[in-house]
């Protein structure tokens, strides 16, 4: 029986003891069926219980033929309906054709009697769904099938919400799966008769009544529910049909329901949405007429979320109709532009955002003839074309009070104008639209950007830098100049370094530009920097530092398939990147990404691979180089790689060990588009620096510490790198020199991890013709010296090898197998997933078939063997002799190498040996050593979970009471995972067969606390489930691995029951008071404002109340009567310094670090609390000490009393007044010293003072 079917009956087995009516019918009809299979012989199937299901319910139905189906909650009929659907999708669709009649004749008369009835009508509709899915074409038309598909189209209706959800998923899944060759369902033409006639009913006011729980639904519901329904099964439906249902929703906003006005207009726009994808939707011819619909019903103003609805129906028809006939709807786009437009003003931000969104669509709208209007009259003062009137509306916005609150929507329309007037006319040499026509509103926007009072500095960066992507740098700093340089700051001009990050990304300016324009620059940049640190103005020196680091980090932007390079890559500018890379650490991740992106883009572009040219950013593909530029391109770079491949070789020797990996990947784009005689000159040059330096390594006394950063392991990385374009005979000459025992056996860690490496790259590479047996057998002898290190890449070369084994030399796996076993209990995690690895690949190479020449293997060769062949039960049989190990160390190996071959093999193992190894491994469960019961515990819980249950069940009488007798002991968490393996048993096999297999009185003790631990943990869960307040808790995690989720994973229901669940705040519940109405103008009281222009720069958003106002700070300070000057004191300047240095945050935390009661982390997570030691609590007394003296004087400062007191010290009463020392003048003792009587007494014990003065 397949396992699925098993997994789905696993669930519905043990409530057989269910005190639910409901659950403990099915559970049992179950049980009453297997045991009828098990008297009769019958193996249990999909197709046997579907077959014993069908005859159930006959005899049901024969029963009650007389009195009516009986429909109650532990009745028979709702049962068989339940397993019905639980079983029929593991059913052969042969199968279920072949009895389609009886299943029709049996269930479809059920409908009206199950009406009244939710759970087992959603069984049926189960049922159903699978049945239709399995139908041929022609089955599909019979009578009584096509009338139950109707009741079930109605039932999408249906008030219930679990009915409703259940016949509209069963709907939708026929409809999206047409039987071949269909191209659309049969039922799909129905199914859009009865949704047109739905939504006329629903429009006309007439509405479906229901019979259920309520006597009628509402009208709103009804056509709520249509909406829902109708949303998913559109792209199903016939074409022909979808104008119809467009006039239709149209109707919907005439209800006046605002709900569904919104649904029919997001409905709409997914609509219009596939007649774009969808060439067989067409919807052209109604186009003119939906936009004048649309347009002549504008919702109120006032109604925010259909106002959305509205502008994004608006755009998406005006998308759709610019593809079907792009004249007719540029002819439209004025209209449509103001009407949406409007909507900027309104003071909702949702409606505000809804219409920026709806205008940059409407910008995807221009057509090549618009936009040459507006080119042609781009210097009249006032425009005609659209495009002209609608830069000008946007360029007077900014300046408009009216839009005083839309300016961050005002900017991104003024960002998607830019994007959608990069138009050239044809070639890459004429200017974009943009440029003619946005220069000065890009202008304006920088002006806005520099004044100090504009508040929306960012989106005003994003626009920038769409007209940075569009333009470039050479366009943009012509008309915006940096002005970062001395004459310009005495010439008063306003700096824009903010536009030097935009310079990034990538841009049609030629890489000329950055070296005329930026080169220069820098130089000047430099030379300031160094005058300044030479003057000691170290802050000046790190402006002008930021600034050029800024500048390079641009260079990448220039270098997308540049048009320029011949002329621009010059030996002047490749000898300053050149010196840049070896002094400037700072800009050397600019250069190298520089380098990178100069060769990744030109071989893209010129390969014409769409993938590779979909990897590319969108601006470059957009506007892009030819390939055959791109091919000279890449042959001029070749020209220069011998050259640059020396200066990465040398950068990559000299930077750290994290840095490194930067520099490998431009060597690998590099050496990518070499020629072969020069990657073979890199080769032998970085052979002959491994063969002299791996000498050197040897005769040198034994390295200390980590030797990651040496000449020999830095050769290594480079040979790594080089290794795929080597040829065949330097790959092989380079694997001999590897496989040795000078690399191999090497005192340096790095140097054999890394021999490894490459020599599993040169196997998987294939350049190299590998004898496995010559090889293996070397391997054999390198082990003596292996570093732990290096053990996971010596199983990644083992598993490599094992994929070139011949299929008639599998004896040689036997070999590799105990050091692959070992390796499952490395401490390394990566070693250990890499031997599971090696095991698994060793299981698929004998699955695969072959021979193993027993003869040939060393214990078997006098015994007269002969072959076998090559299995898996083959391979599984090897792997167990490790249980007759002679340490414990290697069988507990051996249980877990086997565990994982079960769980990945599982459905290529016989039921019999799956049987003999459970039957092996059982008997570890009572071993006395901890390490093997470890791993058998292991194996037990991933045999609970994968192998049949009926394979398992037999030995219950064994495993249980084994388990149990672990069940006490705390040590290696045995009782915990012993639990889980209960928890599981009794999921997967019931409670009555658990429990019937226990037999001493206190081992059922343990069994009864774990069913009454769990079901309490189930009636929390209910209860949670029911409470509506509470968050639904969210599931744990997987690991990654679906092997360790089984062996490792607890899936305890009670370890999360016994953890009281916080009330998690909900998120929604902190709402942002004043998001939306906080936007005003900001008053100055030395200005006069100018509401005409420049409103932007007016507004604000900060909150009034909180607003620092212009001479608050010096109302502190007292003032001089006769002069007016403000009188400020050293003691105020001292206790407003004190007051500002006091920082709870770091206090708190620097208390948490070294109190007596905080607490730190080890490396695994374990809290441990810090003692309490007197070193520890006199310096929390001094720290307090200290910080409650500098509160006292910062709250004297400010006038305020102190919130804490200090605790007098013993003897304060002793302390000089005036001299600060222990001593007063009249010859009193220092207070350290007083009475006895004093220090001992009583009251007050739980601030007492000893005489020492401590507590």
């Amino acid at each position: 029986m397949a396992d699925n079917v098993e997994t789905a009956l696993a669930k519905i087995r043990p409530h057989t003891s269910s005190a639910l009516a409901h659950q403990k019918a099915p559970a049992t009809l179950l049980r009453a069926i297997e045991a009828t299979f098990r008297e009769q012989n019958t193996e249990p199937s999909a197709t046997a219980y579907f077959a014993a299901l069908l005859t159930s319910l006959d005899g049901s139905l024969q029963s009650s033929r007389a009195s009516g189906p009986a429909l109650g909650d532990g009745d028979l009929l709702p049962a068989v309906l339940y397993l019905l659907a639980a079983v029929t999708p593991y059913v052969p669709q042969p199968v279920i054709r072949s009895h389609l009649s009886t299943i029709i004749t049996l269930t479809s008369p059920l409908f009206p009697a199950l009406s009244a009835h939710a759970p087992p009508l959603r069984s049926q509709l189960t049922l159903y769904g699978t049945v239709i899915l399995a139908l041929d074409r022609s089955q599909l038309d019979s009578q009584g099938l096509r009338q139950a598909f109707m009741t079930i189209l109605q039932l999408t209706l249906d008030p219930r919400p679990k009915v409703r959800k259940k016949a509209a998923e069963i709907v939708k899944d026929v409809l999206a799966a047409p039987p071949p060759p269909s191209l659309k369902h049969p039922y799909a033409e129905k199914v859009a008769e009865w949704v047109k006639a739905a939504l006329e009913e629903v429009c006309a006011g007439g509405l479906p009544k229901f019979k259920g729980k309520k006597a009628e639904t509402e009208g709103s519901d009804a056509a709520i529910h249509l909406l829902a329904f109708l949303r998913p099964v559109l792209p199903s439906l016939p074409s022909e049909s979808l104008s119809s249902i467009t006039s239709s929703l149209l109707l919907f906003p005439r209800l006046g329901n605002p709900y569904l006005s919104q649904s029919a207009y997001s409905i709409l726009s997914e609509l219009l949405a596939l007649s774009m994808d969808d060439p067989t939707v067409n919807l052209q011819s109604h186009m003119s007429e939906l936009l004048k619909v649309i347009l002549s019903a504008p919702p109120l103003r006032s109604d925010a979320a259909l106002t959305a609805a509205w502008a994004n129906v608006l755009g998406s028809t005006m998308l759709a109709y610019h593809q079907a006939n792009p004249e007719e709807c540029a002819a439209e786009l004025g209209k449509v532009w103001k009407a949406i437009w409007n909507l900027l003003e309104s003071s909702d931000a949702a409606t505000r955002k809804a219409a920026a969104d709806a205008l940059a669509t409407l910008g995807q709208c221009f057509t090549t003839t618009l936009i040459k209007a507006a080119v042609k009259e781009k210097s009249s003062d006032e425009p005609k074309s659209a495009i002209g009137k609608i830069i000008a509306q946007s360029t007077k916005a900014l300046d408009s009070l009216a839009y005083a609150r839309a300016i961050p929507d005002i900017l991104a329309v003024v960002a998607s104008l830019i994007e959608n007037l990069k138009s050239r006319n044809g070639s890459r040499k004429n200017t974009t639209a943009a440029e003619q026509l946005l220069l000065p509103l890009i202008t304006k926007v920088a002006d806005l950007r520099v004044q100090k009072t504009f508040e929306y500095k960012e989106t005003a960066d994003a626009t920038l830098g769409v007209a940075m992507r569009v333009l470039g740098p050479a366009v943009l700093l012509r008309v915006l100049p940096l002005n970062l340089e001395q004459v310009d700051r005495q010439a008063g001009r306003e700096p824009r370094a903010f536009l030097l990050p935009l310079l990034a990304q990538p841009h049609p300016s030629p890489l000329g530009h950055f070296v005329s324009y930026f080169v220069p620059l820098t130089e000047r940049m430099f030379e300031l920097q160094s005058t300044a640190e030479t003057e000691g103005r170290q802050s000046e020196a790190k402006v002008w530092s930021v600034l050029i680091e800024q500048i390079w980090v641009g260079l990448p932007g220039y270098c997308w398939g540049a048009p320029d390079l011949k002329q621009s890559l010059t030996a002047q500018f490749s000898q300053l990147l050149s010196q840049l890379l070896y002094g400037q650490p700072v800009l050397r991740p600019a250069v190298l990404r520089a380098l990178k992106v100069m060769v990744d883009s030109n071989v893209a572009l010129a390969s014409e691979d769409p993938d590779r040219i979909a990897k590319l950013p969108e601006s470059v593909r957009t506007d892009p180089i030819t390939a055959a530029e791109a091919q000279a391109n890449i042959d001029f770079l070749r020209s220069q790689a011998e050259s640059w491949l020396a200066v990465l070789f040398n950068v990559f020797g000299s930077v750290g060990r994290d840095n490194q990996h930067m520099v490998g990947d431009v060597i690998s784009s590099w050496i990518a588009i070499a020629d072969a005689k020069e990657v073979t000159q890199a080769y032998h040059k970085l052979v002959t620096l491994f063969k002299q330096n791996l000498v050197k390594a040897q005769s040198a006394p034994a390295p200390r510490g980590p030797t990651s950063d040496s000449v020999t392991v830095m050769s290594q990385d480079l040979l790594l790198l080089v290794l795929p374009y080597l040829s065949p005979e330097d790959a092989t000459a380079l694997f001999d020199m590897f496989l040795t025992s000078d690399v191999l056996e090497s005192r340096d860690n790095g140097v054999q991890k890394r021999g490894y490496k490459v020599l599993t790259r040169l196997v998987e590479s294939g350049k190299v013709q590998v004898d496995a047996a010559v090889v293996l057998k070397k391997l054999e002898g390198l082990v003596e010296d292996l570093a732990a290190a290096a053990k996971k890449d010596r199983f990644q070369l083992l598993a490599a090898l094992i994929a070139v084994i011949p299929q008639d030399a599998l004896h040689l796996i036997p070999s590799i197998i105990p050091e692959a076993v070992l390796g499952t209990k490395e401490p390394s995690e990566k070693a250990r997933n890499a031997a599971f690895d090696v095991i698994v690949a060793m299981g698929r190479k004998m699955a695969a078939g072959g021979v193993v020449k027993r003869q040939m293997l060393e214990d078997m060769a006098d015994d007269g063997a002969g072959e076998a062949a090559g299995n898996i039960e083959e391979y599984l049989t090897m792997v167990c002799g490790g249980l007759a190990g002679a340490s414990p160390h290697m069988i507990s190996a051996t249980v877990t190498a086997v565990s994982r071959l079960i769980f990945e093999f599982k459905n290529s193992i016989s039921a019999n040996m799956q049987s003999e190894i459970f039957t092996t491994l059982l008997v570890f469960v009572t071993s006395a050593n901890r390490e093997i019961v470890k791993s058998v515990l292991g194996f037990v819980k991933l045999a609970i979970h994968t192998m049949p249950a009926d394979l398992i069940r037999p030995h219950l009488k064994d495993l249980v009471p084994a388990l149990l007798k672990w069940s006490h002991d705390h040590k290696n968490h045995f009782k915990a995972k012993v639990r889980h393996i209960f928890e599981r048993m009794l999921r997967r096999f019931g409670w009555e067969d658990v429990y019937a297999c226990a037999q001493e009185e206190e081992a059922r003790k343990v069994l009864l606390n774990i069913k009454k631990r769990k079901d309490r943990a189930k009636r929390k869960r209910a209860n949670a489930a029911d409470d509506e307040d509470e968050d639904v808790p969210k599931a744990k995690p997987a690991a990654g691995d679906a092997f360790e989720d089984v062996l490792y994973g607890s899936e305890s229901e009670i370890e999360d029951s016994d953890e009281e669940d916080a009330p998690a705040q909900s998120a929604g519940q902190a709402k942002r008071k004043g998001k939306d109405a906080g936007a005003r103008l900001r008053v100055d009281d030395d200005e006069p404002m100018d509401l005409l222009s420049g409103a932007a720069s007016r507004v604000t958003t900060a909150n009034a109340g909180k607003r620092k106002k212009p001479g608050q700070d010096a109302a502190h300070f007292k003032i001089d009567g006769d002069t007016g000057k403000m009188v400020i004191d050293d003691s105020d300047e001292e206790g407003a310094a004190a007051a500002g240095d006091e920082d709870v945050e770091g206090n708190a935390y620097r208390e948490h670090l070294t109190s007596v009661d905080g607490f730190t982390r080890g490396p695994n997570g374990k809290i441990k609390f810090n003692k309490d030691t007197k070193k520890r609590r006199r310096e929390n007394e001094e720290a307090d000490g200290d910080i409650e003296m500098a509160d006292g004087e910062a709250q004297k400062a400010a006038g305020k009393k102190t919130k804490r007191k200090m605790e007098p010290k013993l003897g304060h009463e002793f302390k000089a007044k005036k001299a600060g020392g222990d001593v007063k003048k009249g010859g009193v003792d220092p207070y350290a010293y007083l009475s006895l009587s004093q220090a001992a007494k009583k009251q007050n014990r739980g601030s007492r003072i000893g005489i020492a003065g401590k507590r």
